[in-house]
């Protein structure tokens, strides 16, 4: 689609279009090709979820959009609700989502029914972990990414472009080793990708991630070591928290974090690592839609 500023977005849709909105943001690197976890073909079915994904700008079919916060993920969701004629909507972000799809919450209150932040990055810095903390218990993939970013966008970019080539060689001859071994998982994670299934949608999702370049992982990590330009403070929508107690991408300082900052979270800590989601996407959706939160979730939680 086409926005009114002039931008593309590439934009999906899965289950009944008849169902409850919940918008799904993509981790980093990411797309919009998504849809059910694997061996739940029927899910947004049997839910009534009207499942919508894009391809967050510079990834994908989507524009890129220099300089670009966190907070510019509320214009891009509002923009494609607009035109589907959607009023309220749920919203879910994964990984590098996850703060996008906060600032989505916080920013259009008065559409957003329901937030959920699953494994997702807390904020650096005066405004969340400190460096050594928010570093801590991550795999050296991503500490090596974040070095990068925190020097500027011509080494990350110099960095990031080999990367991604490597990673498109490798998930077209093993798609269940999408990131290779600088970015060490989780034994529960590597599990989770030798189901067949869930390789090939990595596969396919890391394809579409990279069709024009790095432009959206570089514009990715470069968002996540400055200011996300919102108040996460003045979130009122009802949200919930995930995180893995085994993530090495994400640690769980991060999702702990975050429960404690998120007003009035509620918090559910996931025995698994970064992809443990695919195994409770069930009661996730459940909640999105309006029912009740997992037996597991808590409100808040101690840091």
């Amino acid at each position: 689609m086409l926005t009114a500023d002039g931008f593309t977005l590439g934009v999906a849709e899965y289950g009944p279009t008849d169902g409850f909105p919940v918008v799904s943001i993509h981790g980093t690197p990411g797309s919009r090709y998504g849809g059910p976890p694997p061996g739940k073909p029927d899910l947004y079915e049997r839910l009534g979820v009207r499942a919508i994904t894009f391809d967050r700008p510079g990834y994908g079919l989507s524009s890129r959009r220099p300089g670009r916060k966190v907070s510019d993920a509320a214009h891009d969701v509002a923009a494609i609700v607009d035109s589907f004629g959607i009023d309220q909507f749920a919203v879910t972000g994964g990984s590098g989502g996850g703060p996008h799809c906060l600032a989505v919450a916080a920013q259009l209150p008065d559409r957003v029914t329901r937030a959920a932040c699953v494994v997702g990055v807390a904020p650096l810095g005066d405004a969340g972990l400190p460096q050594d903390a928010w570093v801590a218990g991550m795999t050296q993939g991503n500490v090596d990414e974040f070095t990068w970013a925190l020097q500027g966008e011509a080494l990350l970019r110099s960095k990031l472009e080999p990367l991604a080539a490597r990673d498109l060689e490798r998930v077209a001859d093993d798609p269940t080793n999408p990131l290779g071994d600088e970015y060490e998982l989780s034994s529960g994670d590597r599990t989770i990708l030798q189901h067949p299934e869930y390789a090939l949608r990595m596969q396919r999702l890391m394809e579409e991630a990279y069709r024009t370049g790095v432009d959206g992982w570089v514009d990715d990590d470069l968002v996540f070591v400055k200011d996300w330009g919102f108040e996460l403070a003045s979130l009122t929508t009802p949200a919930m928290v995930w995180y893995g107690t085994d993530d090495t991408l994400v640690p769980a300082a991060h999702g702990r974090w975050l429960s404690a900052h998120v007003p009035g979270a509620l918090t559910v800590a996931m025995s698994g690592g970064h992809l443990e989601l695919v195994n409770r996407a069930e009661d996730l959706m459940t909640w999105l839609v309006g029912g009740t939160p997992p037996a597991d979730a808590v409100v808040g939680i101690d840091t």
